[in-house]
Parts: structure tokens; sequence; C-alpha cells
């Protein structure tokens, strides 16, 4: 395996990585925002007000996207092992 063919490889690992965690990211820091917005506006300092429900939407998210997550996950693998001929060669 040459230097370029790793180089490609953890390129498209990079870039599955970034696409399987932002809906979960997104959600979470846009969530935190608005919540934060809120205790901001109405003076309530409970720190619970901010994590239950963040960590509520994420667990939604990652079961509601699970048949995403896995395909995407699969079609990734997939593709890895059918052309692991190709990096050992």
């Amino acid at each position: 395996m040459t230097p370029d063919m790793a180089a490609e490889l953890m390129r498209q690992l990079m870039k599955e990585a970034m696409i399987l965690t932002a809906p979960v990211l997104i959600a979470a820091v846009g969530l935190g925002f608005v919540l934060t917005l809120f205790q901001t506006l109405t003076n309530l300092q409970d720190q619970s007000l901010t994590s239950v429900p963040r960590l509520f939407a994420v667990a939604v998210i990652l079961i509601a996207g699970m048949p995403w997550f896995l395909g995407r996950l699969t079609t990734y693998a997939e593709h890895l092992i059918g052309s692991f001929q190709r990096f050992i060669g």
C-alpha cells in the first residue's frame, strides 16, 4: 500500500464519519443553543433543563436514523472489502 492509497483510504473514512455524525451533532448543538437562550431569557439556572432534552433528542435521532446510518455504514464496508485486493496487491 502506497502512502497515497493510505491517504485516500483515510480521506474516505473521515468523510463517512462526518456524514454519519453530522445530523446528531447539528441537532444537539441547535437544541442546546435554543435551550440556553431560553434559560438566559427566563433566568433559569437548572443544568438538567439543557442536558435531559438534548440527550432525549440525540436518542430519538439515533433511533429514527438507524436504518440510514446502518445503510451508509454497510455500503462503505462493502466498498472497502470489495477494494481490499487493490490495497494489498
